[in-house]
């Protein structure tokens, strides 16, 4: 089966339709109570900050879109080893029944090219250890490579907080 769809950047105008996507893949992920964001902080940091970009898949075409498909979420970083911008995929999700069309591949495309546009020395994602479907896709047929030897580390708010205790005493 094939549906006709289109890739387009988002806009502010998609700030609702963006925040539903990243709850279906919070929900997909097993983690809905994770998805933490609102439409006032995506149309903040997103749209008027630009700390971060979206691509939007809609059925049907872009004279005449129809229901979101699926997203991709990324930004912009930096290697220290290449001398050269990265491009961050944050999250990627392609809705269940909307799976298996070329909609991920599409998503993938897109982000290539604006790699390319950017001079990015690589294009770096993470995905779940469990998410067997989506690794064997990014190795078979993007021919992703694993990052063995990494680990993910993160702080969020206590721990950004506590790093205070680190800083330099100008005194």
């Amino acid at each position: 089966m094939s549906i006709q769809y289109h890739i387009r950047p988002a806009t502010v105008n998609d700030v609702d339709t963006l925040l539903q996507l990243v709850i279906d893949l919070a929900t997909y992920e097993k983690e809905p109570e994770s998805a933490k964001a609102t439409s006032d902080l995506f149309k903040e940091n997103v749209f008027e900050k630009g700390y971060a970009h979206a691509l939007l898949a809609f059925q049907g075409t872009p004279d005449a879109p129809g229901a979101p498909l699926g997203m991709a979420l990324y930004f912009f970083n930096f290697s220290t080893w290449t001398g050269k911008p990265g491009l961050y995929l944050e999250d990627l999700f392609v809705k269940p029944e909307a799976r298996n069309m070329g909609i991920g591949k599409a998503l993938f495309a897109e982000l290539g090219k604006i790699a390319q546009e950017k001079d990015c020395g690589r294009l770096d994602w993470s995905v779940l250890t469990w998410n067997e479907p989506s690794i064997a896709f990014y190795e078979k047929v993007l021919l992703a490579k694993r990052m063995d030897g990494w680990m993910g580390m993160r702080l969020t708010g206590e721990g950004i907080e506590n790093l205070k205790g680190f800083a330099q005493n100008t005194n």
